[in-house]
């Protein structure tokens, strides 16, 4: 196996391995997003609203909502006044208008890798680009970027959707895509694409899929040595679900998605001698400390964490939380 391997413990083994993924759990957005409305709650007090899940987690979502955090579908369930903080996923400026229009305190948590995707989108529109945006139908940050510039823009979920994507100039097209997928999810709906048309334009970047490319490295790395591989996440999380899928691809005999560990079959741990555990981009630590006790309690004891990919990055917190905390810390 390569990559780095950390966090053995010590005493005695029963031979069971535990394979722990790293990187897992927050990536930068999330913890961003999630601060942010902790902080809201610290400096305005509750309620503070927030339209949709603030990640898609349900763990996160019910620990802000005992905080005093009222989650929201529209803006417009939102008291007029009141302070609202919109999701890592980002919005349509229609939204950012409405709250306005409600004389709402708004508090945008927006991840700044889903904001450079809306600027992109807003750039290609200005130069009169027809945008496909590779996506899921329904996700929330699909529907936030299309909501940038709906008539330029065409949800393309997938190579099989290409064939009814119709442009009106095959020299001014342009690709974008939502951040939770994979360069490797996207890659194929690309090179489809450009086999069409190969005048395909696309973002400078591809650093918008690093916190999902990163956990599918990791998760592949100790699928290849698993039996099982455990995922902790919500379903309604589709980098989570799509963690299930890889540990599949890359090897695994089975792989399951759970909210807690008390979610686990222990059938699901017969003639298994070893099993990996990762965390989707929006899990909390806790949950994933939580699974591997309860693995230790069925023998799972030896525990090795292996470091595919080293992940540092940082985002800073939204102005309007940074300036309410330093108006508020004493001199």
């Amino acid at each position: 196996m390569t990559g780095q391997q950390s966090g053995q413990q010590s005493g005695p083994r029963s031979g069971r391995r535990l394979l722990l993924a790293k990187p897992r759990g927050y990536c930068a957005g999330v913890d961003r997003a999630v601060r942010t409305v902790e902080l809201a709650l610290e400096q305005h007090g509750a309620p503070v609203y927030v339209r949709k899940q603030i990640v898609h987690n349900i763990h996160v979502v019910r620990t802000l909502e005992r905080r005093g955090a009222v989650f929201v579908e529209e803006t417009g369930e939102v008291p007029e006044g009141a302070v609202v903080v919109f999701s890592a996923h980002g919005v349509a400026p229609s939204v950012h208008e409405g709250a306005a229009a409600r004389g709402l305190h708004a508090i945008d948590a927006t991840c700044p890798l889903v904001t450079k995707v809306h600027n992109e989108a807003r750039r290609f529109a200005a130069e009169d680009y027809d945008i496909l945006l590779i996506g899921h139908y329904g996700h929330e940050e699909v529907i936030g970027t299309a909501g940038e510039a709906p008539e330029h823009i065409q949800l393309v979920d997938g190579p099989e959707d290409i064939g009814r994507i119709s442009v009106r100039d095959p020299e001014r097209v342009a690709w974008l895509s939502q951040t939770t997928l994979s360069v490797s999810e996207t890659q194929e709906t690309v090179a489809a694409l450009r086999d069409r048309f190969p005048a395909l334009a696309g973002p400078p970047s591809d650093d918008i899929y690093y916190a999902t490319q990163n956990r599918q490295t990791s998760v592949r790395q100790i699928a290849a040595e698993a039996e099982l591989v455990i995922v902790v996440g919500s379903a309604n999380s589709s980098n989570s679900k799509r963690l299930v899928e890889v540990a599949l691809e890359a090897g695994a005999r089975a792989a399951h998605l759970v909210d807690y560990a008390a979610e686990l079959d222990p059938d699901w741990l017969e003639n298994v001698h070893t099993v990996g555990v990762t965390s989707g981009a929006s899990v909390p630590e806790v949950l994933v400390q939580d699974l591997l006790e309860t693995l230790a309690d069925h023998g799972f004891d030896d525990l090795l964490e292996i470091e595919s990919v080293p992940e540092r990055m940082q985002f800073a917190l939204p102005r309007e939380v940074r300036a309410e905390r330093m108006r508020m810390t004493p001199e």
